[in-house]
């Protein structure tokens, strides 16, 4: 089985991560996914064989709508998300990132999240129309495979890189993983 087959599998039999994804797509947002630690810790647990090393302690709803950017349609999405479920959803419009990020805009999600810190990160996951999964993955998946933090080279920022390191204790939660900064 190949390392996409693998995560779409692994998210498949995942009830939590499952019953997030039928939430998310509910809103029926397009260019949108589950990112962030939704895929890249399932992954990272399955590899260290730990269970649930980190639950969904937050849900990363990503989109992009460049035609209602407001930070208020964001809160309103995570206002009827925890209204219909118990997860702990952060909802952000890929549309205005490029302002708090200091980048030229973003043209989709992504590619707002190919500027994301580490290359591991920038991988989420969604519900198409037939209910098939996609992964949305601009670096691939392989190096989630690999057990290693890569460095995003596009936002070569190592004082960043390395403080989401520490402050989210990756390499005590999965202790085989390699910095590769």
């Amino acid at each position: 089985m190949n390392h996409e087959a693998q995560i779409k599998e692994w998210i498949r039999t995942d009830l939590e991560r499952s019953k997030a994804l039928e939430f998310a797509s509910s809103l029926g947002l397009d260019d949108w996914c589950l990112a962030a630690g939704f895929v890249r810790n399932l992954v990272w647990d399955r590899l260290h064989g730990n269970e649930f090393t980190t639950p969904l302690s937050d849900i990363d709803l990503i989109y992009f709508n460049a035609s209602d950017s407001r930070e208020e349609t964001d809160r309103h999405y995570e206002k009827y998300l925890k209204s219909i479920s118990h997860y702990p959803w952060s909802v952000k419009n890929q549309a205005r990132m490029h302002m708090r990020n200091m980048d030229s805009p973003y043209f989709s999600t992504a590619d707002a999240m190919s500027y994301w810190v580490e290359v591991e990160t920038a991988i989420g996951v969604r519900l198409s129309q037939g209910h098939d999964l996609e992964l949305v993955a601009p670096f691939g998946v392989e190096s989630l495979f690999k057990n290693t933090i890569t460095i995003n080279n596009k936002r070569r920022k190592p004082k960043d890189f390395e403080a989401r390191i520490k402050g989210k204790k990756w390499l005590e939660h999965w202790p085989n993983l390699s910095v590769n900064a």
